[in-house]
């Protein structure tokens, strides 16, 4: 099995554009959000940098970080 590529450095002197990376979602408890699978919800508890427990009122789930799918409202 292959490891992937690592991806290659940015010339200060390119013609492009750095790739951006995207800053990391932090949440508190409290927060309303929704997520493309569970819909809408309120953050009830922060396991830092690892989960967040989020009730979407028909059930509570623990969505792992770095929470691609889930969007502070």
């Amino acid at each position: 099995m292959t490891k992937p590529a690592a991806p290659k450095r940015h010339l200060p002197t390119s013609p492009f554009k750095a790739p951006v990376t995207p800053a990391p979602k932090h949440f508190a408890v409290g927060d309303k959000v929704t997520h493309d699978m569970y819909g809408l919800g309120r953050v009830i508890g922060i396991e830092d940098g690892i989960a967040a427990l989020v009730d979407f009122g028909s059930a509570q789930m623990r969505i792992l970080s770095p929470y691609a799918k889930m969007t502070k409202l």
